[in-house]
């Protein structure tokens, strides 16, 4: 058995964790504090031109149901909104009200704080490398929390 390969998972998941538990700190540190890590998932996916519930369910990886309870509760804390959508008289399109962005902002900003040791721990080259080979192992589009 190669150990050394069955430690990367490991070792890839608890640094994912760092991350998260950083970014979440962050967060309530500038005063978000209703939100759980979920949350995150879900604004990465209606940041920019927003989603359906549908789309974010799919996101996710949730039920419908699920992803639309999500929503109405970001909607009673103020960070998304329901619109028309412009292309489907029938769905509504969610998209991150001021508070919402504010919120992802924050996020952003936590992001940097956590992440800085790590590149300087790393230097130029090797963050570069870890990030090419990152690059060619990710899957991309989807970031879905572990439920």
């Amino acid at each position: 058995m190669n150990r050394e390969l069955l430690d990367v998972p490991f070792l890839l998941l608890s640094a994912a964790r760092a991350l998260v538990d950083g970014i979440d700190a962050g967060v309530r540190a500038r005063g978000f504090t209703d939100l759980r890590p979920a949350h995150g998932y879900a604004f990465a996916r209606l940041s920019g031109s927003g989603a359906t519930v549908v789309q974010l369910a799919e996101h996710l990886d949730v039920t419908k149901q699920a992803a639309s309870q999500m929503v109405d509760e970001l909607v009673r804390k103020g960070y998304v909104e329901r619109r028309p959508h412009p292309d489907d008289a029938r769905a509504k399109l969610i998209t991150l009200t001021a508070r919402g962005v504010a919120c992802t902002r924050a996020a952003e900003e936590a992001a940097t704080e956590v992440l800085e040791p790590w590149a300087a721990r790393l230097g130029p080259q090797r963050l570069a490398a870890l990030r090419a080979d990152l690059t060619g192992l990710a899957t991309p589009g989807r970031l879905r929390p572990t439920w």
